[in-house]
């Protein structure tokens, strides 16, 4: 168990200068230390706004802010926050029932962070600033996100006393932060969505849901992934899972497991997880009750899966190798192809024990099913009626063993092979025709240098494109987007990729030329009825 060496200090009075340490990888110009003025004083917390910044900015809307932010820590986060999750140590290191927030430039994307060498004494580390506090970025502090920001790194200076300091242990950093980030869902600050912290976690997960839950690399893919996985925890484990595992002597998963079994659930993390992986690809209740989110402003999270395709017609197979870390997932997709589509998968013997699938028929149907690994460390299985019956395939390969190490990474081997009869139909002979005829016009506009005027690199788009796919007809309907100009598509990335970024250009463009209202994001024929003569420059 911890002690900390608590000396006694007069209380701050308003005015009053001081020097704090800081982190100099979160400030904006790398400083060690600022001067710091005190400008607010309530009772539960002391203010204070870096000197040099605070000379230069319009300190009368600043103070507003930071009154009306004062206010809402005192009436609503301490109060709430405390009786939830327990008390931050008070009084504490300073003997001071205040805890001490300053402000002060950072670096991009930084909300805030709090430093636990604060809460010793100068004589067991010489850096600490002797007090329990907080350090926010002046970029937010005319914002209502500086409540959540404030909300958030209250928690941490909580789970210093609850854990470090009545067991001696430190709790695992994305549990700590995970914790910490449902902070504002707790308190009502995500209950609108937009602008939230809540949705800015979700924009980071969905670009990049694939890596480890665990190994904390503290970026904001690792806050997007532990905040989306922590609001699907709670909804179907309660909020008192949250309380219970900070009140455990033990730490990370195994505290979750404790507070599992304290509260009578069967289920344990693992498949707790291995269930999640899946909700976040269908989030539909109509499947089972824990294939979705409870939380009204998470119904539309969806995963984008790897979208691959396989030709229409004739024998073809798609191999993939990659490898992921402990606690992650992939997820692939697989259309085209027809009759009998065969998938096989081999993995690490240590890493993989099932793997999970979806298939969705022609009604628009999923059906959850597994790959069960067996002694060789692979499994197979055959879908008949494929691109008939069954329209999408996709796997979901994942780990989850608390007996892997989180920052190692577990390699994996899968393909997708199809077979089919030798009749082709009709419809499969006219789209190879198509795709003849596009290739014939685009190498005959690539010899005479015309119809896109170099600005784009295809002159026509023969098929229907959609949310989630990848190809070069994609990247030129980008190119074509992108000419429409900033009120069509501000971004104007060119990835190939169907995102949402394309989706919302797409209905802007829709919108904009009477093609359909309101815009779908789904590029049919009335819409490259509408693009193609400009790609042709007709």
């Amino acid at each position: 168990m911890i002690f900390g060496f608590a000396f006694f200090a007069k209380a701050d009075t308003l005015g009053a200068v001081k020097n704090f340490y800081i982190e100099s990888g979160y400030d904006l110009t790398a400083r060690k230390s600022v001067t710091a003025v005190l400008v607010k004083v309530s009772d539960k917390a002391y203010f204070y706004v870096d000197e040099s910044w605070w000379n230069f900015t319009d300190q009368s809307s600043i103070l507003q802010s930071i009154n009306v932010l004062s206010q809402e820590f005192s009436s609503n986060i301490y109060p709430n926050l405390t009786a939830f999750f327990g008390s931050e140590w008070n009084p504490g290191i300073d003997s001071d029932t205040r805890i001490t927030v300053l402000i002060h430039p950072m670096i991009k994307d930084a909300g805030g962070y709090t430093r636990t060498i604060d809460e010793y004494s100068i004589y067991q580390n010489s850096g600490s600033n002797q007090r329990e506090m907080i350090y926010l970025n002046s970029d937010y502090i005319k914002t209502d996100y500086e409540k959540s920001l404030l909300a958030h790194e209250f928690v941490h200076l909580i789970t210093f006393n609850q854990k470090d300091r009545k067991y001696g242990v430190s709790e695992d950093t994305w549990l700590d932060e995970a914790r910490a980030d449902y902070a504002p869902t707790l308190l009502g600050y995500d209950n609108t969505y937009d602008g939230s912290n809540l949705q800015k976690r979700v924009q980071s997960f969905v670009e990049n849901p694939s890596i480890s839950l665990i190994d904390w690399q503290n970026s904001k893919y690792n806050y997007g992934m532990a905040n989306v996985f922590i609001q699907y925890l709670v909804d179907y484990y309660g909020k008192q899972i949250l309380t219970n595992s900070l009140k455990s002597p033990k730490v990370g998963i195994d505290s979750l497991n404790d507070a599992l079994a304290k509260e009578g659930y069967k289920d344990n993390f693992s498949q707790i997880f291995s269930t999640w992986i899946v909700a976040v690809f269908l989030n539909d209740c109509g499947y089972g009750p824990a294939f979705c989110y409870k939380n009204p402003n998470l119904k539309d999270l969806h995963v984008v899966p790897q979208t691959n395709f396989l030709p229409l017609s004739g024998e073809s197979t798609l191999t993939f190798a990659d490898n992921l870390k402990n606690w992650s997932a992939n997820w692939y997709k697989i259309i085209g192809g027809k009759d009998i589509l065969k998938i096989k998968f081999e993995g690490s013997s240590v890493a993989f024990s099932k793997v999970p699938y979806i298939t969705k028929n022609r009604s628009g149907n999923f059906k959850v099913d597994f790959l069960i690994i067996d002694k060789s460390n692979s499994a197979s299985i055959s879908i008949p009626n494929f691109g008939q019956d069954i329209l999408s395939f996709v796997i979901i390969p994942s780990i989850y063993s608390k007996s892997l190490a989180a920052d190692s990474f577990y390699s994996f081997f899968w393909s997708a092979s199809v077979s089919q009869n030798a009749n082709t139909d009709a419809d499969q002979i006219q789209q190879l025709l198509a795709r003849i005829d596009y290739l014939k016009a685009e190498i005959a506009r690539l010899k005479s240098g015309q119809g896109s005027n170099g600005q784009f690199s295809c002159s026509s788009i023969i098929t229907n494109l959609s949310y989630g796919m990848k190809n070069t007809e994609v990247r030129c309907l980008q190119e074509f987007l992108k000419s429409r100009g900033a009120e069509i598509y501000p971004e104007g990335l060119i990835t190939g990729y169907f995102g949402q970024l394309t989706k919302n250009a797409v209905i802007k463009f829709q919108e904009k030329n009477g093609v359909i209202f309101p815009g779908t994001g789904f590029v049919g024929v009335l819409t490259r009825n509408k693009i193609n003569p400009i790609l042709a420059g007709v």
